[in-house]
């Protein structure tokens, strides 16, 4: 018996300035994997194409395969022979959710071939949340669309916005990778009371601007005083960058994830915006492009394919 399927999961943005850990957006740029089962048999073939080709493991170390693995082992299943063909276009190392969308697609993926048990959304999201360290980018990458998520203990939760307003991003991606491990590294362990106050009170209002759809203000909660000002060393350029953004029109520019991707959100301008924040990074001796990119509202998606 054979089963043959494609996966699309996209790529995430996390923070959006204050919700640090905590809020997440899907957004249209995809990784697609296709896997082909061979029941009853064992082994694996794995083909890595695009971002990170050269250098992505293709064997069992694979972040896909080790979240396929832990779904099987989760149902008592033994995982059949793998023919997977992965095609990368998530940048690596630049805070738009790599790891998250290898993570979430190899979870989805792994639901759609067992046989007999599958596990719920929430069992996905636990088993994402725990391989990943945080739910901020694999919600959004299971689910789609712009996220908050909480941890009760070790238990992750996770709730869509419904967005009311025709926001966009326009990403710059500088030429140069940072690793999440040294962009937490440089994070206090205790921050001021009233910086805690600021991005609370901020997080608060940008939920409730998206979600009243008012973009007049806001802009008024994307500022942030807990991870951007520590990170902003690592990122040449990253204070002029955001700057020129907000000078073409953006309603808000922060730092994507862990970096050092910077994002501009947009209702309006946004081939300005990308402009205005590459000559920026050119200034800061820094080559970059960009993308712009809309919410992605589905989340992970499974088709089969016909063998």
């Amino acid at each position: 018996m054979q089963k043959y399927i494609r996966v699309l999961v996209p790529a995430t943005t996390a923070n959006c300035g204050p919700g640090f850990d905590c809020l997440g957006m899907a957004c249209t740029l995809y990784n697609e994997v296709t896997v082909k089962a061979h029941y009853g048999q064992s082994g694996l073939v794995m083909c890595v194409q695009g971002e990170g080709e050269a250098f992505i493991s293709k064997g069992k170390d694979n972040l896909f395969y080790k979240a396929l693995q832990c779904v099987f082992s989760m149902a008592g299943e033994p995982i059949p022979a793998l023919e997977i063909v992965m095609t990368n276009r998530i940048p690596l190392s630049r805070g738009l959710g790599s790891s998250a969308a290898a993570i979430a697609s190899g979870l989805a993926a792994a639901n759609a071939l067992l046989q007999n048990s599958v596990l719920n959304d929430q069992q996905l999201l636990a088993l994402a949340t725990e391989m990943e360290g945080h739910p901020d980018n694999v919600a959004p990458a299971l689910f789609g669309g712009v996220t908050v998520s909480i941890m009760d203990g070790k238990n992750p939760y996770t709730q869509q916005l419904p967005i009311e307003i025709p926001i966009r991003m326009v990403v710059a991606i500088p030429d140069f990778h940072l690793a999440t491990k040294k962009a937490r590294e440089v994070l206090p362990q205790t921050v001021p009371l009233q910086d805690a106050v600021y991005n609370v009170s901020r997080a608060a209002w940008l939920v409730a601007k998206l979600v009243a759809g008012d973009a007049e203000s806001l802009g008024l909660g994307f500022g942030d005083r807990l991870h951007q000002p520590y990170r902003q060393p690592l990122i040449p350029g990253m204070e002029g960058v955001l700057a020129a953004a907000r000078r073409e029109g953006a309603l808000g520019a922060v730092l994507s994830g862990a970096g050092p991707c910077l994002m501009a959100f947009a209702t309006e301008q946004e081939e300005a915006i990308g402009e205005a924040m590459i000559e920026a990074f050119a200034k800061a001796n820094i080559t970059s492009r960009y993308l712009i990119l809309d919410i992605d509202h589905q989340g992970c998606q499974v088709e089969e394919l016909p063998l």
